[in-house]
């Protein structure tokens, strides 16, 4: 009886340290979603570049890892303290899309990286559905 209790604060306390964690992440996520936003916007708008430069894709996919990772953050608190598995699904499809914009030199590794986000896209389609809801 006594032992429960003790377990109990340890817990509550361990979920704080989570949380005030999670809001410094989620602050750092900030800052550097700001300079993101810097970034493309000084590339957007700067004339000295040549005609033949381009806004880096990549860029893009990075600041919306930068937002579904804020969004994950946030519906942590919203969901009492649940990270719900979806958000880390549109996660990895998103990581790997950036992959393959970034690497796809050889095609059989686009090829496989390709079969992973459908992978990925049949384990968010399983999940949602109503037998596994119940």
């Amino acid at each position: 009886m006594i032992i429960k209790p003790t377990f109990l604060s340890i817990s509550r306390k361990l979920q704080q340290v989570l949380n005030v964690s999670l809001l410094v992440l989620v602050t750092l996520l900030a800052v550097f979603l700001v300079k993101e936003t810097y970034h493309l916007a000084h590339t957007l708008f700067t004339k000295n570049q040549s005609p033949f430069s381009y806004l880096p894709i990549e860029g893009i996919v990075i600041y919306f890892l930068y937002f579904e990772f804020i969004a994950l953050i946030i519906k942590y608190f919203e969901s009492g303290y649940h990270f719900p598995l979806r958000y880390f699904v549109y996660i990895g499809i998103t990581a790997i899309i950036r992959l393959i914009i970034i690497d796809h030199k050889n095609p059989v590794d686009t090829l496989f990286y390709s079969g992973s986000i459908l992978v990925l896209i049949i384990s968010l389609w399983l999940v949602n559905t109503d037998r596994l809801k119940r």
